[in-house]
Parts: C-alpha cells; sequence; structure tokens
C-alpha cells in the first residue's frame, strides 16, 4: 500500500459547500543565492462536517480524487482561527 501524503496549512477561503483552501508553505534554500525563500500553494480539501472557519490551522490527507481539482480530505484541526 502506497504511503499517503499528509500536509499541513492555514484555511484562507470557504470554497463553497465541504470544500476549504488550504495554503501550504514551505522553506527551501534559493539555489544561487543560498538564502532561505518561501514557497507557497494553495491545496483545496475536502471538509465533510462543514466544521472548518478561516485562519484554522489543519492537516489533511491524501485521498482519491474526490473532484477535477480535490484529492486531500481533513484530518485534524491543530489550531481554531481568531474569532
Amino acid at each position: 500500500m502506497a504511503i499517503k501524503k499528509e500536509i499541513q496549512g492555514l484555511v484562507v477561503k470557504i470554497s463553497g459547500d465541504k470544500t476549504a483552501s488550504v495554503l501550504v508553505t514551505r522553506s527551501v534554500m534559493h539555489p544561487r543565492y543560498h538564502k532561505t525563500v518561501k514557497r507557497f500553494k494553495k491545496y483545496l480539501i475536502h471538509d465533510e462536517k462543514n466544521e472548518l472557519a478561516i485562519g484554522d490551522t489543519v492537516t489533511a490527507l491524501e485521498c482519491r480524487p474526490l473532484s477535477k481539482s480535490k484529492s486531500y480530505r481533513l484530518n485534524t484541526i491543530l489550531k481554531r482561527g481568531v474569532k
């Protein structure tokens, strides 16, 4: 069985029913300047119970494709955002 990829990020948008947009930040070394720079990518994740809010920090697991652009499902909510 293949190992499922896990991502951790910040909820930046509630994108319709049972879907949230998560911003994942990673730090990489610049190849020429040898300085740490941030790289960003947004993922759509499936939120079955509609329990996410903007500002929450979450982890998501890779799953079968649920739509054209949604291949992750909510695993845990690590930290709630400020209301």
